[in-house]
């Protein structure tokens, strides 16, 4: 199909590939400038990796920095993006973020139902360099009703059920802290009273909880936004092939319904399919240890924007620190062989008390570093001693305390984690070695130098609790240090974490209006990409919280805005 002369069996103004906050972005920024769209969605469910994501979004210079009296600029953020990656920012795409980035917070808050709130304090992952914020700059969608979505509450995507309490309430670290603390103030029993009460009634008329945080929050903010302005979503469609008529992408091929069906696009396609975490071949073309990584994105990430793409000339960009965003992930083996999977990024590394060792019994890492530089000190510490797997360890007052993985905090009865072979318990540290495959004196002798490490509130090693991004993620009530704690009281435990992701970095190469390049780096006319089908403006990098959705829901609304002024 390139002699213009298609007959199309249903024609819009933009089509879009996927239903992650880019995509949604793109489809919403274009609706509103008075477009037809169609958001062409492969499972049975709108929301992509956003509506099991942590929901941060990072856009330097938001109008919300006022609200917690903060400042920001261009020079500043530059300075702080430059010394991360270094010749690999592109200085087109960071200046196209940061002038963006602020007009799709006020166009989302203007026109769609999403809302953002501000952090007054969330420190940039390497707060010490010049440059470097310490709050503002990470938003996070305000909490939503789902029952306002009605009967459209079952097509949003579900959060992981990992971390659910109670089989299907949201919590966040203010929820967690109030539950657990309920019998010590009055604040936590009313906070905690009030969500169980609202996620009880809720279970009687839906599946799970209908309190939205987090990226489920941002997920369905964007559904029902999307609704409202009459968006036309299609579940469980395939696209399949990009249609190219005179010398431009007019539209797609898409299997719906067994049939397949020919949709053109008088302005142009987005691409927003979330990347290729589930996609075996480029996974081991792209990723280290790709037959033992562990994604935590969903399984219908395969890569089908890019292939689109790469079909019809475009191009992906390899030129990366890393290929994708890493998170270490601990793994449980049920007896139907299924596999449950936790990615360890905020709630346990960074508290007192836990190591992390590789398999000569050493530590190799500042436990509590950003999630992504974990898995960058795995893939370091594996060149010279086997650190694929690594090991986290605690005693049991710690696994009491603040919990390990999949371990929820305050949980007593340990022993089916344990005959699942997902926890090793032992009585004492050599025991726990002989367990692990260990040596006995160096790892006794590693959890020595800690319990040291722990009294003096200094790590001279590796740092733990050096940084401000360290403390934000600690116990602030643990002195002397937030994030150093003993590992002394028996039992001991330990747990495998893998490298994993929870998103691809890698993808094709665009220009500052989020038009896909081709080999030679000219736009290919009508064609668009962001979120994960988009190469990452950070280059693989991971400079704070919120670094994939905040560009992702950025070049979603450059691709609507210049979509809207695409003739048709």
């Amino acid at each position: 199909m390139s002699d213009g002369t298609e007959r199309f069996d249903e024609t819009y103004d933009v089509v879009v590939i996927g239903s992650g906050a880019g995509g949604m972005a793109a489809a919403l920024t274009a609706r509103k400038a008075g477009l037809d769209v169609v958001v062409i969605e492969k499972t049975a469910w709108i929301g992509g990796s956003t509506a099991i994501s942590g929901g941060a979004v990072w856009i330097p210079k938001n109008p919300h920095l006022a609200d917690v009296g903060l400042e920001d600029d261009d020079g500043q953020v530059i300075s702080y993006l430059r010394a991360i990656l270094g010749n690999r920012l592109r200085q087109d795409l960071i200046e196209a973020f940061l002038e963006n980035g602020p007009r799709m917070v006020a166009f989302m808050e203007q026109e769609t139902d999403v809302i953002f709130q501000a952090r007054a304090y969330s420190p940039d992952y390497r707060p010490e360099i010049p440059g470097a914020s310490l709050g503002g700059r990470t938003i996070d969608p305000a909490p939503f009703d789902g029952r306002v979505l009605g009967r459209s509450f079952e097509l949003l995507r579900p959060p992981l059920k990992e971390f659910l309490a109670f089989g299907g309430m949201m919590v966040n670290r203010k929820d967690i802290d109030a539950l657990l603390g309920m019998p010590k103030s009055l604040a936590n029993f009313q906070h905690g009273m009030k969500i169980l009460f609202r996620y009880f009634a809720d279970r009687v008329s839906y599946p799970r909880g209908t309190r939205l945080l987090m990226g489920n929050a941002l997920a369905g903010r964007l559904l029902k936004s999307a609704i409202d302005a009459n968006i036309v979503l299609y579940t469980r469609t395939s696209a399949r092939k990009l249609i190219v008529a005179n010398d431009r992408v007019a539209g797609a091929l898409v299997e719906k319904d067994g049939q397949m069906v020919a949709i053109g696009a008088r302005r142009g396609v987005v691409l927003a399919a979330g990347g290729f975490p589930a996609n075996d071949a480029m996974r081991s073309q792209f990723i280290p240890f790709a037959d033992k990584h562990k994604s935590m994105a969903p399984a219908a990430n395969t890569g089908d924007g890019i292939r689109l793409a790469i079909e019809v000339g475009g191009a992906v960009d390899g030129d990366n620190v890393g290929n994708a965003f890493w998170a270490p992930v601990s793994t449980l083996r049920r007896k139907d062989g299924t596999e449950i999977r936790f990615p360890h990024l905020i709630l346990d590394r960074q508290k007192p008390g836990l190591l992390a060792v590789n398999a000569a019994g050493r530590r190799f890492v500042n436990e509590a570093t950003s999630y992504h530089e974990f898995v960058e000190a795995m893939h370091r510490s594996h060149e010279s001693a086997p650190t694929v797997p690594a090991i986290l360890i605690c005693d049991r007052p710690f696994i009491r305390r603040y919990g390990l993985g999949l371990v929820r905090p305050g949980l007593r009865r340990l022993r089916p984690f344990v005959e699942a072979g997902y926890l090793i318990e032992a009585g004492t540290i050599n025991e726990l070695a002989e367990k692990l495959g260990i040596n006995a004196e160096t790892l006794s002798e590693t959890v020595r130098r800690m319990n040291d490490y722990a009294a003096s509130g200094q790590d001279p090693e590796f740092g733990k609790g050096s940084s401000a991004y360290n403390r934000y993620l600690g116990d602030p009530a643990h002195k002397p240090n937030p994030c150093l704690g003993p590992i002394a009281t028996a039992p001991f435990y330990a747990v495998h974490v893998w490298p994993g992701d929870i998103g691809t970095a890698a993808g094709l190469k665009v220009d500052a209006k989020a038009r896909v390049l081709d080999r030679n780096g000219e736009p290919i006319l009508g064609l668009f990409a962001c979120g994960n089908d988009m190469n990452s403006i950070m280059a693989g990098a991971y400079p704070g919280a919120g670094i994939t959705l905040g560009p992702a829901l950025t070049f979603g609304y450059i691709a609507g805005q210049e979509l809207a002024r695409t003739a048709a």
